[in-house]
């Protein structure tokens, strides 16, 4: 008998016919001998409507936090309550928790907070009994006993750190693909479906703009050595493991392409080349809660440098507003701006061990008159930030030249 955490999405739980899905597929386990418990989002748009309701009676204000977080996580309560109900309607039984109710401790950063601590006790009484626990994700609960959610994708987060205090043998991760691709199958047609990927690369590829699981939820797996499965909640096929790097037998040099449309790019020309003078650049930003990702300064031969890095598009008027201040300070020749433009990434673990492969990444790219404006990279990814317009020209022009080449 083996201990299983199941996670549904919002489009795996979307209408009443895809709860009884569900259902179906935890009797299912359930009736194989093993202990389940699952972890469920609102149902999809549900979190929408919630938050438009928020920005309507706002009248165009940031809603205030605490009670924000009160009313999404009205979402997840639904979906735990039906789900439930599903299950004890196929002969199992089943309870609802909600984060709070589950022991799911975070600080009180309401709208982000972070999981400080997962009270299994209850849980722990709930599965020696035979049942179901059904769990809310998203959300937990603070200090002072005031409802607190963890930002979107945090149902991921949720299921991960309950299965790793649990210690848990499986989380399986459902969702409406059927595992992790080597790229978007929706800009490249001939990707392929990873068997297993070790946690540094799915860690690479979640903050590269991979949406098949969350950052957080992939730290959280990494850090306790909980192997995860990411499959279709639509089909009974395996999925992908993600696993650590010695259990993948498999090793691609590039297992990944993947592209972040969602940046911006900020440059100061003529900064000051002087100690201090990033920090009095970058300090402002990171007041206002400004995530910076690539930054790149030229060198310096004249006294002056210039200074570039990268932002979230969301954040990009705002940045650029505190750049044009810091630019005024520090008496640089001019601030300018660029969101028009993409992040394109490989990663693959054989990166380590292959010589030229940025060699062969810069070339692809230049056969295709594709400009690169920015590189970073680490032992096992390459970023470029190109413009826009050419982003997926690039990651299938990548995905075409470097994907099948194995580590032999």
């Amino acid at each position: 008998m083996a201990l299983i955490v199941q996670k549904f999405g919002g489009t795996s739980v979307g209408d009443i016919e895809r709860i009884q899905n569900v259902a179906q597929r935890v009797a299912k386990t359930r009736e194989a001998g093993h202990d389940v418990v699952v972890c469920v989002s609102a149902m999809s748009g549900e979190t929408n409507q919630l938050v438009s309701l928020a920005e309507q009676i706002s009248g165009g204000h940031a809603p205030l936090a605490r009670e924000y977080d009160v009313l999404l996580s009205v979402g997840e309560q639904k979906t735990i309550a039906l789900l439930a109900m599903a299950i004890e309607q196929l002969g199992h039984s089943a309870r609802s928790f909600t984060g709070a109710q589950m022991g799911m401790r975070t600080n009180s950063d309401h709208t982000r907070a972070r999981i400080e601590q997962v009270d299994t006790l209850v849980l722990k009484e709930c599965l020696s009994e035979g049942t179901v626990c059904v769990i809310a994700g998203f959300q937990g609960v603070d200090p002072s006993g005031r409802i607190t959610t963890l930002g979107r994708g945090g149902s991921d987060t949720s299921a991960v750190a309950v299965a790793c205090a649990l210690d848990a043998d499986v989380c399986e991760i459902y969702t409406d693909v059927d595992g992790v691709y080597t790229a978007d199958p929706r800009v490249v047609e001939d990707a392929r479906k990873l068997s297993r990927i070790s946690f540094e690369e799915m860690l690479e590829l979640a903050s590269l703009g991979a949406k098949v699981l969350q950052i957080r939820s992939v730290k959280f797996a990494m850090r306790y050595g909980l192997r995860l499965h990411v499959r279709s909640s639509f089909s009974s096929d395996e999925g992908t493991w993600v696993v650590p790097e010695e259990d993948v037998v498999e090793q691609l040099v590039v297992s990944g392409v993947t592209c972040n449309s969602n940046e911006a790019q900020i440059r100061l020309q003529n900064v000051p080349d002087q100690p201090g003078i990033a920090a009095r650049v970058f300090t402002p930003l990171g007041d206002a809660g400004i995530v910076v990702d690539m930054i790149i300064q030229n060198y310096a031969s004249d006294g002056s440098t210039d200074m570039t890095f990268t932002v979230p598009r969301g954040d990009y008027a705002k940045a650029l507003s505190i750049a044009q201040e810091a630019g005024r300070e520090l008496e640089c020749e001019t601030v300018e701006g660029d969101d028009g433009i993409a992040k394109v990434s490989i990663v693959g673990l054989g990166m380590k061990d292959h010589a030229g492969v940025a060699t062969r990444m810069f070339k692809v790219l230049a056969r295709e008159s594709i400009n690169i404006q920015m590189i970073s990279t680490s032992e096992i990814k390459i970023s470029v930030v190109i413009a826009q317009k050419y982003a997926e020209l690039a990651v299938r022009a990548l995905h075409a030249e470097l994907i099948d080449v194995l580590d032999s």
